[in-house]
């Protein structure tokens, strides 16, 4: 039996991750997803484990050879988008990005932002970054936004004296400091780690 479901989680990854590994729970697979749908079908639970991961500072040709490369360690891998738009012929400019990726448009990496990824549970904990290199690198390419965001917010706000682009310059400086106290963390762990 198959299942519909309709959700949008934006830039909340831990929750959208939080949310599938709860449906795996109660035995449902997914299957698919589109802008706000995922489609599921019935699935022994716990059978399956879910990560999110947020791929939009990737290239296209880096999203798809990290998508294969996955598969190629038998997951499965669903690309995701991170907001709601359903214009066509959309251009997005990402200077956080790498050379690549800093222009993303429909036939890119716009509106593929998220990279789903499912596991066989077998047991053992799923963590798709396993090094404290790779977990640092990951958690300042997911820093780069909310950095731009913060700057160009800071920037407008004073020059404009605009009390709106104060609040998205405190909402940017928000995920600035949750990701940069992630990095503080893992750096600091890492160098207990080496001792």
């Amino acid at each position: 039996m198959s299942k519909k479901c309709v959700r949008f989680f934006g830039g909340l990854l831990v929750s959208q991750e939080n949310w599938l590994n709860q449906m795996a729970a109660s035995g449902y697979r997914l299957t698919g997803t589109t802008k706000a749908v995922y489609e599921f079908q019935e699935c022994s639970p716990g059978q399956y484990q879910y990560k999110v991961e947020y791929i939009g500072h990737k290239s296209q040709q880096s999203a798809e050879e990290y998508a294969r490369f996955l598969e190629d360690c038998d997951y499965r891998v669903f690309f995701k988008n991170i907001n709601l738009n359903y214009s066509a012929g959309k251009v997005e400019i990402r200077p956080w990005a790498e050379k690549g990726g800093r222009i993303a448009t429909d036939a890119t990496t716009l509106h593929r932002e998220l990279l789903i990824v499912e596991k066989q549970n077998d047991g053992k904990p799923f963590e798709l970054h396993t090094t404290y290199e790779d977990r640092i690198q990951y958690y300042q390419s997911m820093r780069r936004p909310w950095l731009f965001l913060f700057c160009v917010s800071a920037v407008l706000g004073h020059v404009m004296r605009s009390f709106v682009w104060a609040v998205f310059g405190t909402i940017s400086l928000i995920g600035l400091a949750i990701f940069q106290i992630e990095l503080f963390k893992l750096k600091k762990e890492e160098k207990t780690k080496e001792w």
